[in-house]
């Protein structure tokens, strides 16, 4: 018997995708340095809790500067970052964003 088709297009009981949060906490940051974590949060699926310590731990990784500007923040990411696992060392984390964190298509000429 055949799975249904989940969220991320694939098949199966289990709906999983192929960035983590952190990745799209991430590109979500890439996107709109000045976002406030409660809309990146919103934009990823996860608590304002969870995306403020995800925030931390990129923080922390070095891979973005959080700057308090006003009473909202700004951050500024670091594009040479490389990626944590052994198999992806090699690459930085600005291939990742020059990929994903351009200006989204419109719905009309998205493919599925």
């Amino acid at each position: 018997m055949a799975g249904t088709a989940t969220a991320a297009g694939g098949t199966g009981g289990r709906n999983w995708t192929f960035l983590t949060n952190h990745g799209h906490v991430l590109l979500s940051i890439a996107r709109d340095p000045t976002a406030r974590l409660r809309d990146v949060a919103a934009e990823v699926g996860v608590t304002e809790r969870a995306a403020q310590a995800i925030v931390a731990d990129l923080e922390a990784g070095g891979y973005l500067h959080r700057t308090r500007v006003g009473r909202r923040n700004e951050y500024t990411l670091n594009p040479a970052g490389r990626f944590r696992h052994p198999a992806e060392a090699y690459r930085q984390v600005g291939d990742l964003l020059a990929l994903f964190a351009e200006t989204r298509a419109p719905e009309a000429t998205r493919r599925p």
